[in-house]
């Protein structure tokens, strides 16, 4: 089988930590110039913003000058250029690194970031905002924390490395243990381990259990509980990484964490800027051992949850 050859480097810095976008043209097509491909690819940037972008010298080659919008198309090779991105908000909450060395760093997330880039969130996410604090340009996440939930984030230094750490999680090589602060209810009978069946459909908000064969195993704790305001602190093990597992399966108990927008039902749509009511749930520690350094990593968050530190 034919080895594909790995993508030239990009021509362009990164922007605000954002790399620039690589397009690469197809083997074969009815086109006859880069414009022509480019306009239909992008189709959905509106009219005439591809040829704006040539007219400013946007689009370049893998040599870093402009391409000309009469340039002939050539299948197979490669485009680049940056998105003009829509303001996004920004979250107002530290990062706090928990360890660093050559290989890795892991970071300590605020509520309300994304981890990396994705849909409406772009330069607001702890990946681009590490790689302009810490000066990483290479900086990747080797795994992913919601947005609404804070705690650790393991990110690699070494583009050539990042297999080897993703693989950990991958292969459920890594304790991950998470914090809740939750209605305390007395008749619920902790520690337990939760097993069932989450499904999580492609554009619905909210995952659901259904019938079938258990793909999301979870224990879960009560670490304490205060009587004076009825809520506990949890302690969440996940064994299994499906989407919402945690809360899906605290909402199932009958006490879902605090702060959820989506469990047990949606609420109204998060207003941009409002950095209010975070989820009460917490990536609190990660412990593996360093795939390549063979070091014992056990990592901690310092955070305290805000339900639990305010005094009822």
């Amino acid at each position: 089988m034919r080895r594909r050859t790995p993508p030239p480097p990009a021509p362009l810095p990164q922007r605000d930590g954002i790399d620039p976008v690589r397009v690469r043209l197809p083997a074969e097509g009815p086109w006859e110039s880069v414009r022509e491909y480019l306009v239909e690819r992008l189709s959905g940037a509106g009219p005439g913003v591809v040829d704006g972008m040539f007219a400013a010298g946007l689009f370049v080659g893998a040599d870093g000058r402009a391409v000309a919008p009469d340039a002939g198309f050539r299948p197979g090779t490669y485009v680049w250029f940056h998105r003009e991105l829509p303001y996004e908000v920004p979250v107002p909450f530290p990062i706090e690194i928990v360890h660093r060395d050559e290989h890795i760093v892991v970071a300590d997330k605020p509520h309300f970031l994304a981890t990396t880039p994705r849909g409406s969130h772009v330069v607001q996410t702890a990946l681009a905002r590490l790689r302009r604090e810490l000066g990483l340009p290479t900086l990747g996440a080797a795994h992913r924390l919601d947005r609404l939930t804070a705690g650790l984030v393991l990110f690699t230094v070494r583009p050539e490395e990042r297999g080897a750490y993703q693989g950990l999680f991958r292969d459920r090589r890594v304790r991950k243990e998470y914090e809740a602060v939750a209605a305390y209810d007395p008749a619920l009978a902790l520690p337990r381990t939760v097993r069932s069946r989450i499904l999580k459909e492609r554009g619905v908000l909210a995952a659901r259990e259904v019938p079938g064969e258990p793909n999301a195993v979870s224990e879960i704790d009560l670490i304490e509980h205060r009587r004076a305001d009825g809520l506990g602190r949890y302690r969440l093990l996940p064994h299994t990484g499906q989407t919402h597992q945690l809360r899906v399966h605290m909402t199932a108990l009958g006490v879902p964490i605090l702060g959820d927008p989506l469990y047990p039902e949606v609420a109204a749509p998060e207003t941009p800027g409002a950095f209010r009511d975070p989820l009460q749930l917490l990536a609190r520690g990660l412990e593996f051992t360093d795939p390549v350094t063979g070091v014992e990593h056990r990592l901690r968050s310092s955070r305290v949850l805000g339900s639990w530190a305010a005094q009822p």
